[in-house]
């Protein structure tokens, strides 16, 4: 017999096995021995009354009855297969060649900068030096954004795609069997990249092909068709179908594409800064005046206002983590968040942003066309490298002295290594954004008791949300209207936001070029 079932537990009960069978088993009514398997679908945490609680899904399996064994995907040899290039190895990029693969074709993946591990010393030289390697860096690089700078995997895109079948991939390829249940689940910065690269293993001994230092710098179009691209060192490679995989911040595509007269759209954004507090205190607001205590993880949260006219909200919440340097260029200073598998360090930050849509922008953006946002949000990143002493030092303020307009003669300690230093954060913002993001703060406090805090500190800029451009396809083949043969795909292409939607969003794109080849 097999029997659904939801247990509303404590804390503590929840973090004990045996004490979630015997709650299944008392619940139906039967003999705790009676049971064969649990299996729990789903678990999340219920912060809203008194005293928080775990909720759990599970299943559990009686007279006989055992769970399904779901079997890893067979990937054939494809080393001598029909060619797809995938440009980028990012979630979209990764997920595309593990379904070319799947489906019996060979992937030629492109990437602009270096293995998971050789990223490390640029980052390094990043944090520690100032240095920014364009090709080399948070954002760039084999994993993309989401390797360095968090995993989290919570998604929305269940309709797109299997969500399951991904996170089973994760699992298969490393990560911890827990992200498939939890609401909210994480893999963390420290063993994302070896699960990246087990990803890219398989994908290799299979027959796939993996290129690194190989930034695209034109493609080859004949007649309205894309043949294939040439890359920065003067390599040419040729497919019947391009997968575009770059990313958010691959803006020499965008350029590239704008100069080839290649159709592309200017869309909305969300910028702002990110904020930081005491992890202690973010676990008090949500969990209550007894913390967090031994069996909750460190508390997180989510929170959206309407300040004139626009959304300003949380974005890639981190808790128990750190604020990292996301430039991708000299001359610009750009930050993120991120968390290691544990979270357990003693600063929490996220993302506070404003919308931000094209017919906001100041007239003198116009002449840019379809670039425009990316021009703004440029002069942004701009401005806050000028305001950060020409490093990647970032501009800061304590979060009440921004709002009470003045500045910070101090600020507090923070987990951004590089450093901060107190600026004036309206130079940096601009007057669409401030004056938002000051509304939004002192919204957020009345919600939250003790987050709008002089203690909390606001670091600029956070400019890496989503692209700024949206290169379009045809809903039903996923294939770029004017240039066959060419699929846009994640993030960079402005159809995903995060990384499971990239790389659902990956499979797509894959299964849609091969129906191309195959005239289907």
């Amino acid at each position: 017999m097999i029997q659904e079932l939801q247990l509303r537990l404590s804390p503590r009960d929840a973090s004990n096995p045996h004490t979630i069978k015997d709650a299944a088993a008392r619940k139906c009514g039967i003999n705790i021995k009676k049971i064969n398997a649990i299996q729990v679908l789903r678990r999340s945490i219920d912060a809203r009354g008194r005293n928080v609680m775990i909720q759990i899904q599970l299943v559990i399996y009686t007279d006989g009855d055992t769970p399904a064994s779901i079997p890893p995907v067979e990937y054939p040899m494809v080393e001598n297969a029909t060619p797809i290039i995938i440009i980028g190895s990012g979630p979209a990029g990764m997920f595309a060649a593990l379904k070319c693969i799947e489906k019996g074709y060979r992937p030629i993946v492109l990437e602009r900068g270096k293995d998971v591990r050789s990223r490390r010393v640029d980052l390094k030289s990043l944090s520690v030096d100032h240095i920014v390697n364009p090709d080399s860096n948070y954002c760039f690089g084999e994993g993309g954004a989401g390797t360095y700078s968090d995993g989290k995997l919570y998604t929305r895109s269940r309709k797109r795609g299997d969500v399951d079948g991904v996170l089973r991939r994760l699992v298969e390829c490393g990560a911890q069997e827990e992200i498939i249940t939890d609401a909210r689940p994480h893999i963390g910065t420290n063993r994302l990249p070896q699960v990246v690269e087990n990803i890219r293993h398989r994908i290799t001994e299979h027959g796939g092909l993996y290129l690194f230092g190989q930034r695209v710098t034109d493609f080859i179009i004949k007649d309205s068709h894309i043949e294939g691209v040439i890359t920065s060192s003067g390599e040419k490679y040729t497919a019947a179908a391009v997968i575009l995989a770059t990313g958010h911040s691959a803006r020499d595509i965008y350029a590239l594409l704008h100069r080839k007269g290649i159709m592309i759209e200017s869309k909305a954004v969300a910028l702002g800064v990110r904020a930081e507090h005491s992890q202690d205190l973010i676990d008090h607001i949500q969990y209550g005046k007894e913390g967090r205590g031994k069996y909750l993880p460190a508390a997180s949260y989510k929170i959206v206002e309407q300040c004139a006219g626009r959304g300003v909200y949380s974005f890639c919440m981190c808790p128990g983590g750190y604020i990292v340097p996301s430039a991708t260029d000299e001359c610009q200073v750009v930050v993120n968040g991120m968390s290691p598998s544990s979270r357990n360090n003693r600063y929490a930050n996220s993302g506070i942003v404003v919308e931000i849509h094209p017919e906001d922008l100041p007239e003198s953006y116009h002449k840019y066309g379809e670039l425009c946002m990316m021009e703004y949000v440029k002069d942004m990143e701009y401005r806050s490298w000028i305001a950060g002493g020409k490093s990647q030092c970032a501009p800061a303020a304590r979060m009440t002295d921004f709002c009470e307009k003045r500045a910070s003669s101090s600020l507090p300690a923070t987990s951004y290594t590089p450093g901060i230093t107190s600026a004036d954060m309206d130079y940096v913002l601009g007057d669409f954004v401030a004056p938002r993001l000051r509304e939004g703060f002192v919204k957020f406090g009345q919600k939250m008791r003790g987050y709008y805090s002089s203690e909390a500190c606001i670091i600029g800029v956070e400019s890496r949300t989503s692209s700024p451009v949206r290169i379009p396809r045809d809903a039903t083949t996923l294939s770029h209207p004017q240039i066959s043969g060419l699929f846009p795909s994640g993030e960079g292409a402005g159809y995903a936001g995060g990384i499971v939607s990239a790389a659902i969003d990956g499979e797509n794109c894959a299964l849609a070029a091969i129906n191309y080849i195959s005239g289907k």
